[in-house]
């Protein structure tokens, strides 16, 4: 897994190592990059707690918001998060946890299958993660 560099360098970082740093912390998202990247690249944070910590407040404003195009980048952020027991993850990480559900059966693939359709319909946009 890449290494996340230290968070005093992240101004000074280009954009493109700021999504990846994005990327690692979260899930690969392009309305995330949007959101965040100007953060980085303007404010210094003690850690990547800090860090995250102002990304949260980021995404509580958007939560917060009535606008309905806040509503949809906020929706896009989320659902970037894979559905659980997908095959096809783009992240690391994401990888790592499907391969454990992964290592269920066929039942359970079904299974999983069924709790994520179920999940959406009722929150419609939203992902069970």
């Amino acid at each position: 897994m890449a290494a996340l560099p230290p968070v005093a360098d992240l101004p000074s970082l280009p954009t493109s190592a700021l999504t990846t740093v994005l990327d690692l912390l979260f899930e690969p998202s392009p309305p995330l990059h949007t959101l965040s990247t100007p953060l980085l690249q303007s404010a210094a944070f003690p850690s990547y707690p800090a860090l995250i910590a102002a990304i949260q407040t980021q995404l509580t404003a958007l939560a917060s918001s009535t606008s309905p195009d806040a509503t949809a980048t906020l929706s896009e952020i989320l659902c970037a998060h894979p559905r659980l027991g997908e095959k096809k993850v783009d992240s690391e990480q994401s990888r790592a946890e499907q391969a454990q559900l992964n290592k269920g059966g066929q039942e359970e693939a079904e299974a999983l299958a069924k709790l994520n359709r179920e999940y959406e319909e009722v929150f419609p946009g939203l992902r069970y993660v």
